[in-house]
């Protein structure tokens, strides 16, 4: 199926915002810190901000990216849509007419760690999580593009 990437709009925040939600219920090492109203809430903050791409397959989103300048807020399909290469899409066009991204993934989410290496990030720093929301350990990524 093909999909098509497009800046999100605001009646693409339940959709978003249920994504988003549907990763912690789906990790039993994430907590469930927020509702899923609230997450919708939230991306539909961040869609207003204009730092929200969609990844949409047969007329639903199936997965964002959000980017705030260089830093990766968050990338997150639904279950189904992974394994396509739909992340990698998403990633690459946050790559486009950039010439660094940094982000932060959870140590605890190993297939995401091992995603961004193969994309070319690199681990630049780790934290205990005393940092992030979540209070679980991070590692600090950095992507360059190579002049």
């Amino acid at each position: 199926m093909t999909v098509t990437l497009r800046p999100a709009r605001s009646l693409d925040a339940g959709a978003v915002g249920e994504i988003l939600h549907g990763f912690a219920r789906e990790n039993d090492w994430m907590p469930e810190l927020h509702s899923g109203a609230e997450a919708i809430a939230f991306c539909g903050r961040m869609i207003d901000n204009g730092w929200v791409t969609v990844a949409e397959q047969g007329g639903k989103v199936t997965g964002f990216l959000a980017v705030d300048g260089t830093e990766v807020h968050c990338l997150y399909l639904s279950p189904a849509a992974r394994n396509q290469g739909i992340g990698t899409q998403l990633l690459d066009s946050a790559k486009a007419g950039r010439r660094e991204l940094v982000l932060y993934a959870f140590q605890a989410n190993t297939s995401a760690c091992r995603f961004y290496e193969r994309h070319g990030f690199v681990e630049v720093a780790r934290s205990d999580g005393a940092d992030n929301d979540e209070q679980l350990p991070d590692i600090r990524f950095v992507w360059r593009r190579k002049e």
